[in-house]
Parts: C-alpha cells; structure tokens; sequence
C-alpha cells in the first residue's frame, strides 16, 4: 500500500513540473510582435529618409557668359537592410547630380547657383519648389545679336494639370539667372520649342487641356506662340500657322 503511494506521488510530481515547464517555454515566446514590427518598419524607413543628400556638382560656365553656374540636386544612396535592420554593405553612390555639353545643362536639379566671376556672391536660381530637366544657352543669339539668354524645360508640382504627373514647362531668364519666369501659359504643358536666329525669336508649342479632365490627348487642342527675343519685355505673342493670310490683291478684289 505505501509503495502504491508512493508511486501516486511520484506521477504527480512530474506532472506538476512538466506543467511549470511549458508555462515557463510559453512566457519565452510573447504572441504580440507587432511592436518588434513597427520598430523594424520604422528604422528601414528612416534609414531611406536619410539616405537623400542634397550636393552641388563643380561650376561650369556656358558661352560667353560671366556667370558660374552651381548644378544642384539630390543623390539618392541605394541600400538595403535585412529583416533583421542590420545595413547591407552594397551600397551604390553617385556624387554627379547633372551632365554638361558645351551649352546644355541636363539632369533633375532642384535649383541652380549663379555666381559672378569677380565676386563672392552666390545666389539661387529661383526660390520656388521645381524639378529642372535642362538650361540651355542660347548661343546663336549671344553671337549674333548679344543677348544673352539661358532656356529650362522644367517639371513644377505646384502646377496640376495631370493629378499623378507635374506639369512640364518652359522658363526663360538671363545668363545671369535674373529675370526667371515662366512662359506657358495657364492649364498648357509645353511640347517642344526652337529659335529662329534670322528673325530672334524663341518659338515654342503647347497642349491645353481644353476640357479639363487632366488627360492630355488627342481630344485638347496645340497653342501656338513664340517671343521676340530683343524685346526687352520679352512679351509672349500668340500666332496659328494654319491661318492662311490672302494676298493684297486677292483682299482688293474681294472689295
């Protein structure tokens, strides 16, 4: 009797210690790791916000122009990070943020530097909010009639025309970055522009979303302009090529 007793014992022991044990391996696995998550989640995410650095490429000089010009934009440094947040040692770097040819500037810049070459002062571009694709100098004109002028194909987001793409425009100011301004008119994207060196003019070419339903296409309508690069207004003059003009005579005999 007392060794069955005994035994009883035993078996209620283990039990009571295998019990302990599971509870104890259970408190060691908590269910809720969404806080572990979130933490994970946000350091990747930070890591990304801080990898854009803002820099300036080395100063060029376009044509005949006093000015140095400052390219600036942002270098995005890609990286990745494991499941785990530790950073991945393949990083990619790009310190050049704009390419250059004789008399074009291209590349996503976020504003241009313009500094005299007998003095200190730098000065921005513009204090608006852009994307600049190209500056262009517009050498025909300096040499022929020496006006000196530098022409930006720009993407403004401020301006919304397309709700998911900005609005691509054409500004225009001096070789000296002065008298920046915007040539498109409002609810118009810009197409494609050229000069006509015999007659200094810029002529350029729109597309107005007539019907306002921020699709540009087939059912909006092309703007023709162009401006007379020796006015010093630089006024903006709309002009059809498709309106054919009768001669003097054929209006005199119509009368």
């Amino acid at each position: 009797m007392n060794t069955r007793i005994n035994i009883l014992i035993v078996l209620l022991a283990v039990i009571v210690s295998a019990c302990k044990q599971e509870e104890n391996s259970k408190a060691n696995f908590p269910n809720d790791t969404s806080g572990v998550l979130s933490k994970e989640v946000d350091s990747q995410e930070e890591e990304i916000k801080h990898n854009d650095m803002r820099v300036v490429d080395l100063p060029i000089v376009m044509g005949e122009a006093n000015y140095l010009m400052f390219p600036v934009g942002e270098v995005r440094v890609y990286g990745s990070s494991s499941k785990f947040g530790s950073k991945s040692n393949n990083n990619s770097y790009s310190y050049t943020v704009s390419n250059f040819s004789p008399y074009e500037l291209t590349g996503f810049l976020d504003n241009i530097m313009f500094q005299h070459k007998d003095s200190l002062e730098v000065r921005p571009l513009t204090d608006k909010k852009l994307k600049i694709h190209s500056a262009t100098y517009l050498k025909s004109i300096a040499d022929k009639y020496k006006k000196h002028f530098l022409l930006y194909k720009v993407f403004d987001e401020q301006v919304v025309i397309n709700p998911k793409t900005p609005a691509k425009l054409l500004y225009i100011s001096e070789a000296n970055g002065r008298k920046f301004k915007n040539v498109i008119q409002p609810n118009n994207e810009l197409l494609d522009w050229t000069v006509i060196d015999a007659q200094h003019r810029l002529y350029f070419r729109t597309i107005e979303d007539i019907n306002k339903d921020g699709i540009l296409d087939i059912e909006d309508t092309v703007n023709y302009y162009y401006i007379n690069l020796l006015d010093p207004n630089l006024e903006i003059k709309t002009h059809d090529p498709l309106e054919v003009a009768l001669p003097v005579a054929m209006e005199e005999e119509e009368k």
